[in-house]
Order: structure tokens, then C-alpha cells, then sequence
């Protein structure tokens, strides 16, 4: 074992700790140990300089995944694999005869008026698997207990476990990230991709940029009460909020609200925290997301919360400023998840081979309730 004299150092140190001199440059050079990948030739004992230093303790970094993305699972099921999804339209009124009776008049009561019926189905599946082959025999040399070769087995399977979780949560965000590619290339109106800073602007006449916009206490309130009050129209029965123009209502137990990060912190921070009445201020029930597509190398606002996408029906879109989203149960949607494991063993050269599977289907459903607030500068 290599060992290192810090009394210069320690004593210098509790120099600054008391008070008794500046802050110093200090070398930790001679302190922390990064880890070697492997031993070198000061791993052996200090008497005879001869004996090689043992493994004392074994830690497995072992440590599960849970992912952090919003809820949006469907059922699923065994046998079959369309998704058949089926809608009416609403009936128009016609007049009503019981109060216009007439001496002589003839009422026909046997015309046929069929519903009006559409249909959409669904029959499209992604998967991936992930591949890793486990041995035992080989392995013993490494380890002084099965319990520490478990142990290794049992990291080996967590990791697996942590991969599958990152990569089905990355799909899970792309099917979010596609229905606000497909809501804000269609929407026209501004109602269902909502530019809550062009609205702050027109609506209160002062001046505002995106960049400063989540450190602004009255826009965050302003962005607050819009998202509380879209929540509250989506319950009842419109065509406004959806692509596909159709009769659609959301009630509040079906709806799923996802926030950006930055955007819920900043509304908890700025607002409920410095309010007599936080409830009065208050987002709607929420999941929150860190971002949308990536962090990418410096978890800047404009990295966050940003999509740059081709979306399913062929539209390139490219939009930052993403705060949140308000969508139907049924408008996002992953079906029929499929997670197995199937195992060879190969007899020549010992070892099992498993392949760790995933299959499913993400859906969105443009006839479904779904509105996205952003903050963009106006050109």
C-alpha cells in the first residue's frame, strides 16, 4: 500500500479553518485517490516490500434506475395486434315536430339517419433488445465468496435494468416530443400552441425577452394562470384543442400536464414561496421533466427546452422555449409493452448468452385534446 505523509498539508489546513491565514492554494494531489484500473508495483505491503496487497472489501456499484418520465402507459394484451380506436361525431338538431302540428299534415317518421362513424387503427410496433453474455466458472478466480460473484452478477443485471429504463423513457419523451412537432406545425390560431410571451406582451404593453422571462414574477404569474385556465376550457366539449378538429373534452382526471423543470421551479420560487395564499398561485397537478429532447452539454434553458425533430408525418420542426404541455390521456399513449429475457447457454464455451427484449407502441392520437405553451420572441 502506497502511503503519503500530509502533515505540511493538515497543518496548513487548520490554519485556514481557524481563521488563522487566507484561503491557500492547496495540493490534494497527495489526498484523494482516483482508483487505478489495475495494481501497479506499489501494491505491496510495507515490511518486506515482497507480499501483494489483498482485497479488503468489494463494492458493486449496483444502484437501480427508476427513470422520471410522465405516466403514459396503456393496457396490454396477448393475441392480436391492432389497436382499433373508434369515434362518433356529435348529431345535429333537427326541428322538433311534437310543437308544430298542423290540420292535415302528413309526419314521416321512417327515414333512416345512420351515425356518423370513423375509425383509426394502429398497428405499428418499435423494438430493440440489449445483449450480454454472464459467465461463473470463469469468474471465481476474481472473487473470494459467491456472495461477491453474486454480487457482480447482481450489478451486471442492474445495469442492464438501468439501460432498458433510460432508453424506454427517451422513447416515451419522443412520443411527447412528436405530438408538439404535429401541434405546433398545424396550429394556425395560437390556441393550441400558445406563445405565452407574445400574449404576456399584447396583454400588459411592456417589453420582455424569452431569455428573461423565468426570472420575471409577473409573467410566471400571468404563464401560470394561462396554463390553469387551458386546463379548465379542455373539460368541457370543444374542437379548438385538438389537430383533428373534432368534439373533444378532457376532465381534469384525465389529463396529463407536463412541465418543464425550469418553468415549475421558477413558478414554486418566484411565486407560491413570496404569496400570502400559494395556493391561490398554484400550477395544476403536474409531472416534471428535466427536459424534452436532451440536456445537452450544459443543461442551459435553450438545450432544455428544446425539440428538434422529424416528426411521424414528415414536418421539420425546430422549437425552444417549450414549458409545458396539457394532453388527454388517449392523445399520447404507449401500448401492448412488451419487456422479456431469453437465455442460450453455450456448452463448448460455458457461458449463457441473454438477450434482454422490449418491444411497444407509442402513440398520438390527433383527434385527442393537446396544448403546448412556449416562450418565443416575436420577429
Amino acid at each position: 500500500m502506497l502511503v503519503k505523509q500530509l502533515h505540511t498539508l493538515v497543518n496548513s489546513v487548520t490554519q485556514e479553518v481557524l481563521g488563522e491565514t487566507v484561503v491557500l492554494n492547496e495540493d490534494l494531489t497527495n489526498v484523494v485517490d482516483l482508483g487505478k484500473a489495475v495494481f501497479d508495483s506499489n501494491q505491496v505491503d510495507n515490511y518486506v516490500k515482497k507480499l501483494v496487497d489483498h482485497i479488503g472489501k468489494v463494492i458493486f456499484v449496483n444502484r437501480s434506475y427508476s427513470g422520471s418520465v410522465p405516466s403514459v402507459l396503456m393496457d396490454s394484451w396477448e393475441f392480436g395486434s391492432v389497436l382499433e380506436k373508434i369515434s362518433t361525431d356529435l348529431p345535429n338538431a333537427t326541428e322538433n315536430k311534437s310543437w308544430d302540428l298542423q290540420d292535415g299534415e302528413e309526419y314521416s317518421q321512417d327515414k333512416f339517419v345512420a351515425p356518423s362513424v370513423t375509425a383509426k387503427f394502429y398497428n405499428s410496433k418499435v423494438t430493440f433488445e440489449i445483449q450480454m453474455s454472464f459467465t461463473e466458472m470463469q469468474l471465481k478466480s476474481a472473487f473470494s465468496s459467491k456472495e461477491q460473484l453474486n454480487g457482480f452478477i447482481s450489478m451486471l443485471h442492474t445495469s442492464v435494468e438501468n439501460s432498458l429504463t433510460v432508453k424506454l423513457d427517451a422513447l416515451i419523451m419522443r412520443a411527447i416530443n412528436n405530438m408538439t412537432a404535429e401541434t405546433i406545425t398545424a396550429d394556425t390560431t395560437g390556441v393550441k400552441a400558445v406563445n405565452l410571451l407574445t400574449g404576456y406582451i399584447a396583454e400588459t404593453g411592456t417589453t420582455l425577452t424569452a431569455s428573461k422571462a423565468l426570472v420575471n414574477k409577473d409573467f410566471i404569474r400571468y404563464a401560470t394562470y394561462q396554463m390553469a385556465l387551458v386546463s379548465d376550457r379542455m373539460t368541457k366539449i370543444s374542437k379548438l384543442f385538438n389537430v383533428g378538429a373534432q368534439a373533444r373534452f378532457t376532465p381534469k382526471d384525465m389529463q396529463n400536464v407536463v412541465l418543464l423543470s425550469d418553468f415549475s421551479n421558477a413558478s414554486n420560487t418566484f411565486l407560491a414561496s413570496d404569496t400570502f395564499n400559494p395556493e391561490k398561485v398554484t400550477l395544476p397537478k403536474h409531472d416534471v421533466v428535466p427536459y424534452w429532447q436532451g440536456s445537452g452539454v450544459d443543461y442551459s434553458f435553450d438545450s432544455v427546452s428544446t425539440i428538434d425533430v422529424k416528426s411521424s408525418a414528415g414536418n421539420t420542426v425546430k422549437q425552444s422555449g417549450i414549458l409545458g404541455v396539457i394532453a388527454d390521456k388517449d392523445a399520447v399513449a404507449v401500448a401492448n409493452m412488451d419487456r422479456r429475457t431469453t437465455v442460450a447457454y453455450n456448452a463448448r464455451a460455458e457461458f449463457y448468452n441473454n438477450w434482454f427484449k422490449a418491444d411497444s407502441q407509442y402513440i398520438n392520437d390527433l383527434n385527442e385534446n393537446f396544448v403546448v405553451f412556449f416562450i418565443e420572441d416575436s420577429e
